[in-house]
């Protein structure tokens, strides 16, 4: 009998993600399976998995398990195993990330995964998100004892939904100047939201996901400018992986929020006036934004036509005063005169609230991956591709496969050295391909698994002495092929040796072109692609 695991995502995690019915567990017939969601007026008829539908095939989950991504299990409900292809995948994201981050200025912190229910009081979630939390019960320090517990356990703590209460922790741990502000966090610590199972849907909507959270404490005068800066970043960010056909969306006042309508009113002036100013069109969605404030919501729009919410910029006047944020202000408050059109001058404090920008540039890690999946329909680029490189063997012979086998070596690790590895250096995704299989077919499966290029190397190859030995490298699955062949030119102009030539690959390479390079050659082009995103 086929065990869970073996059949996509698996029969019984889709049941408990609201794919598939119980009843539907017995329709299970030969290696036909059906997964329906849970019915509702005029939903349409279930479909098939061997749906042939080109949007069905566009479907991240589907594409997602050719390339063996990520995993889910009845063990962790919405909560996806990401394979070594898949942890490849996010580790990249961050790291794209993490290398913006100093233009940026934001540093990054790593928080606790669970707090007491005291702290959650405090923000303000316990009363209005506890429904999507997961309570824990610890060993406290309440003093009082239940007799069917042991001594100490009766504190109830939650699995944080958010980052924001330890960021608030993180700024109030320190005596605070004007001069500090602003004072930008990030963090990529999980997070745990309870949402319903039938709601849970591939890497889309989870119940454990990682945000690329963000949190800018910053003085009223300082807003605009950072609104401005995050919106050049969400900018930098989807060019960069070519997702550019996104909309702006404006989340305001929703019925159960905290803090006073004034607040509310003057935070959403000062998202709208952003958005106005950066010339973005965006829509309004009245009651949509978070219970401590407005925010702006980038969507993007799926293979089946769904929007779903990325970045997100959300403006907090409250978590700042119910954490009781102070930065000190020197004499009379600067504030009121370094405010856009105001004559106001305060009275004479000591300290000031902070204001509390909270934001994300891809948002759950997980649902981008999902979008960037369906979007370049599982074609990565160069610098995020788990299969960058494999080398193709022509022939049986023992010198060459060994020697494949050394050339694989060698470009997985340019900058390898004896003794530990430098921080900075670099390692790419290469295997090596050396079974009788002929060289079509290996061609073939290459391409089937998307590596981004296939080197062949055979005897001719190998005539040379070990630093002129050559392979021919030939442009795999790409999502910017023109983008990468350019490159590939542009590199092949600065080459000085001769041995950078072009040449027809035979026909058994399926007609196409081959780069002659040497081992320090296709390193160095593989560096150039990854510098460029490509």
């Amino acid at each position: 009998m086929r065990s869970a695991w073996s059949l996509w995502p698996s029969l019984a995690c889709a049941q408990n993600i609201g794919l598939v019915h119980r009843s539907s567990l017995r329709r299970l017939r030969s290696s036909l399976v059906r997964f329906t969601q849970p019915q509702r007026h005029n939903d349409p008829e279930p479909t098939d998995i061997t749906s042939t539908d080109p949007k069905h095939q566009e479907n991240h989950r589907v594409i997602a398990s050719s390339h063996d991504i990520y995993a889910l299990h009845t063990s962790s409900p919405g909560s996806p195993l990401f394979q070594p292809s898949g942890t490849h995948i996010v580790q990249k994201l961050q790291a794209f990330l993490r290398a913006q981050y100093p233009t940026y200025g934001f540093h990054e912190v790593l928080t606790p995964t669970i707090y007491k229910k005291s702290l959650w009081e405090t923000s303000g979630h316990w009363n209005n998100y506890k429904d999507d939390m997961f309570a824990v019960t610890g060993r406290g320090a309440q003093g009082g004892h239940d007799p069917e517990r042991e001594i100490g356990e009766n504190e109830e703590y939650g699995l944080k939904p958010m980052n924001c209460p330890g960021h608030c922790l993180l700024f109030k741990s320190q005596k605070r100047s004007y001069k500090d502000l602003p004072i930008r966090y990030a963090d990529f610590s999980p997070l745990h939201r309870n949402e319903l199972s039938g709601a849970l849907s591939g890497l889309t909507r989870l119940r454990r996901f990682h945000q690329d959270d963000g949190h800018i404490f910053c003085r009223p005068s300082q807003v605009k400018d950072e609104i401005s800066r995050t919106l050049d970043f969400v900018r930098l960010v989807y060019q960069t992986f070519n997702m550019e056909d996104y909309r702006f969306r404006l989340g305001t006042r929703p019925e159960q929020h905290i803090g006073s309508v004034d607040d509310w009113d003057k935070a959403e002036a000062r998202l709208k006036s952003a958005l106005q100013e950066s010339q973005q069109y965006f829509d309004i969605n009245p009651g949509d934004g978070a219970f401590y404030g407005p925010k702006i919501d980038i969507i993007l729009t799926d293979a089946d036509g769904k929007d779903h919410q990325t970045a997100t910029i959300q403006l907090d006047f409250q978590l700042p005063k119910r954490f009781e944020l102070a930065y000190d202000v020197p004499g009379p408050d600067q504030e009121q005169r370094m405010m856009p059109g105001s004559t106001q001058v305060a009275a004479s404090v000591e300290s000031e609230t902070p204001v509390l920008i909270h934001r994300a540039i891809l948002g759950s890690l997980e649902r981008f991956l999902a979008l960037l999946i369906e979007s370049e329909a599982g074609k990565w680029p160069f610098w995020m591709n788990p299969n960058q490189l494999i080398i193709l063997t022509v022939g049986k012979d023992a010198s060459v496969r060994q020697r494949a086998e050394e050339m694989a070596k060698q470009l997985a690790s340019p900058d390898s050295r004896s003794g530990a590895q430098a921080l900075s250096a670099r390692n790419f995704m290469v295997d090596c391909d050396n079974t009788d299989q002929s060289l079509a077919k290996k061609i073939f499966n290459a391409r089937r698994r998307g590596y981004s290029f296939y080197a062949v190397v055979g005897k001719r190859n190998l005539e040379q002495s070990a630093e002129t030995q050559t392979l021919d490298l030939s442009l795999g699955v790409h999502p910017k092929q023109q983008d990468v062949q350019q490159a590939i030119e542009a590199f092949l102009d600065l080459s000085s040796s001769p041995s950078s030539t072009m040449r027809q690959a035979s026909k058994t390479a399926l007609n196409s072109t081959a780069t002659e390079l040497t081992i320090r050659q296709c390193q160095d082009l593989m560096k150039d692609l990854e510098k460029r995103y490509l």
